[in-house]
């Protein structure tokens, strides 16, 4: 598929997850088959502002390509600034956060909230557009609430401003991330636009990517937290799209062995004493369903150095 003039060579993306979707992940997750990644959310009113850690968001390396950066924020002008500061990082494309459902994000008029105000969220796809030239795509959610499921709305209202791709999250910002994802409005989406429609909610294994897919019609499938501690989705996803023979479950000790290089790349990119902080979440996702899991997890969230790491992995005897 194609978004504007940048091709996605596979069927599966990484979601900007923030507080996740750092460099170090977004490039693990690139070796293991995501077709397309999406950096953690950056404030427009931040990058204009100059705010460094917004400014750190916006690295990319050449590694996990083509990959976008995300801005959110609420005022058209803003954001078209915003992007124009985020192109000298070089993404291949600005994506608009519609989606976002947390309080300090959505009640600040910003992510989720702007579903509350289609013919806003068309100004600032139309105002983003005209100030980059690289593709524009928004993530959006079905609806703010059940009273006001309005995606096909505002994906017609972003495709006529000019975007490029639309990401839909099958749930409304009130039910954040629970329950189920409703696949069919991703469908609506899908029938309502002539660009492509990005499917996200609940892609948890190779399977349901390929029932997402057979559902909705969608030209590609957002991972996003299943693909926490498990990085390994992209090559099964890519592996039965391919229709290649499964592969076998991932044994303890290829989980260890990917955690200890996730956590070091983590530990150059931002230092080790921000990288274990980051690493304790990280860890406790990997460590997920292996003997002891609850005990490892607990000791997970007291790592300091990458050394506590290391003799974590060695207690549980894999390395």
């Amino acid at each position: 598929m194609k978004i504007g003039n940048v091709t996605i060579h596979g069927i599966a993306a990484l979601a900007p997850m923030a507080g996740v979707a750092d460099r170090a992940f977004r490039e693990l997750c690139v070796d293991f088959g995501a077709a397309y990644v999406v950096g953690e959310m950056v404030s427009a009113k931040g990058l204009v502002y100059h705010n460094d850690k917004s400014k750190e968001l916006l690295e990319l390396s050449e590694k996990e390509r083509p990959a976008a950066v995300q801005l959110f924020g609420y005022e058209p002008e803003v954001m078209a600034q915003a992007a124009v500061v985020a192109m000298s990082y070089r993404p291949d494309i600005i994506d608009i956060n519609m989606g976002c459902p947390a309080p300090k994000i959505a009640m600040n008029g910003s992510g989720s909230a702007l579903m509350k105000d289609p013919d806003l969220c068309g100004r600032i796809v139309e105002a983003v557009k005209q100030a980059v030239p690289v593709p524009v795509t928004v993530k959006i959610r079905k609806g703010w609430d059940s009273h006001s499921v309005n995606a096909v709305e505002v994906a017609r209202i972003c495709e006529q401003a000019g975007a490029d791709a639309i990401a839909v999250h099958g749930r409304t910002r009130e039910q954040q991330y629970m329950p189920p994802a409703d696949w069919s409005i991703i469908r609506e989406v899908k029938q309502a636009v002539h660009i492509p429609v990005i499917g996200n909610g609940d892609i948890t294994s190779a399977a349901a990517a390929a029932q997402m897919l057979e559902e909705t019609g969608c030209d590609l499938v957002m991972v996003g937290r299943g693909a926490l501690g498990n990085p390994w989705i992209f090559q099964e996803i890519a592996m039965l799209m391919g229709h290649d023979r499964p592969s076998l479950p991932v044994s303890d000790a290829e989980k260890i062995t990917v955690l200890l290089r996730h956590i070091r790349t983590l530990c150059e990119y931002k230092g080790e004493y921000s990288g274990m902080k980051e690493a304790r979440k990280h860890a406790a996702w990997y460590l997920k369903g292996m003997h002891g899991a609850a005990a490892l997890r607990r000791q997970a969230g007291m790592l300091t150095t990458f050394d506590d790491l290391v003799e974590l992995c060695k207690r549980i005897g894999e390395v």
